[in-house]
């Protein structure tokens, strides 16, 4: 069993040392789910889209093609990304220093080879001033060792987020890692509409962001970091945000204006005596402040926090 206050199993992540690598992760992530995108029927708010973490990296699931089916997996032990089909088709491509452009070209031919026919729309989502994939040369780094480490905090923060997800009898969203913001989350759901999206997310069509929202949720993530929040955090926020949220008492987090959510700094949790019980008491609390200032049914849709082999008593 893990030790859950381990700072080798809570490893440091740096994102001013790895953020270019992070940054042509993403695009490639892009680049690989985009194909998820367009050959999965539409799921409410998106769940077609994501990823999910594996024991070696991020995994997209079965894709329907036609009759049959196939899967990708960016393998960050092994540092490549294979692919296979239901048909017994394999194949991979390297996972190291190299454009965005090449990466996309040799990704080409993998779908040629996998004979999985598809388009995809070349603009990445979700970032300013993007590039189409086949003339970005700009963004080639790779650090494996901060890739390798990145890996790890998935793991963690997936462990801990399915271990939160238990705890709730409503809707609530698989754990999953949007490629699009970079980010992993799980979101409830109070069961009500809720008004409709602004929009105006970059390089994102206003009907996708609307149909995500669609209904009131609390929604928590982890992400490694960006330009406006230059280090890994996990993060929770209320759509709509209700009355008073922004003044609840949410452990161990403080509300940041400029972006609107909760935020607790990665390494707060890395560094602490009991990373899990951290990390849970900010999304708990975080949560409640949801739910109670947004008045949502909290009797009927909460449980105790579920335990391996034993069923939930009703």
């Amino acid at each position: 069993m893990a030790d859950n206050g381990s700072v080798s199993t809570w490893p440091e992540l740096d994102y001013e040392s790895w953020k270019d690598s992070a940054l042509t992760l993403q695009l490639w992530t892009q680049i690989v789910g985009k194909v998820r995108l367009s050959l999965t029927p539409w799921l409410n708010h998106s769940w077609q889209v994501p990823f999910y973490v594996t024991a070696r990296g991020l995994g997209t699931s079965a894709i329907p093609i036609g009759p049959e089916l196939a899967e990708f997996e960016f393998d960050f032990l092994h540092h490549r990304l294979a692919g296979w089909t239901s048909t017994g088709r394999e194949a991979a491509i390297a996972l190291r220093p190299r454009s965005v452009a090449d990466f996309y070209a040799d990704f080409r031919e993998m779908l040629a080879t996998l004979e999985i026919p598809v388009h995809i729309h070349e603009v990445p989502n979700e970032l300013d001033d993007p590039i189409p994939f086949s003339r970005d040369e700009i963004h080639r780094d790779y650090d494996m060792q901060a890739v390798e480490t990145f890996r790890r905090v998935l793991v963690q923060a997936d462990r801990v987020f399915k271990q939160f997800r238990t705890a709730f009898l409503g809707k609530a969203s698989p754990v999953h890692f949007f490629w699009g913001s970079f980010d992993l989350a799980v979101t409830r759901f109070s069961g009500r509409p809720a008004p409709p999206h602004p929009g105006g997310v970059p390089a994102l069509p206003d009907s996708v962001a609307r149909e995500a929202y669609s209904h009131e949720v609390s929604s928590a993530g982890f992400w490694p970091g960006n330009a406006a929040y230059p280090q890994a955090a996990f993060y929770s926020y209320a759509y709509p945000e209700p009355a008073g949220y922004r003044e609840a008492r949410v452990e161990g987090g403080s509300f940041d204006t400029a972006l609107g959510e909760y935020l607790l700094p990665y390494e707060t949790v890395r560094a602490s005596g009991d990373p899990d019980a951290v990390l849970l008491a900010f999304l708990q609390s975080s949560y409640e402040a949801a739910a109670d200032c947004g008045d949502w049914d909290r009797n009927s849709l909460e449980c105790a926090i579920g335990r391996p082999g034993i069923p939930r008593p009703v």
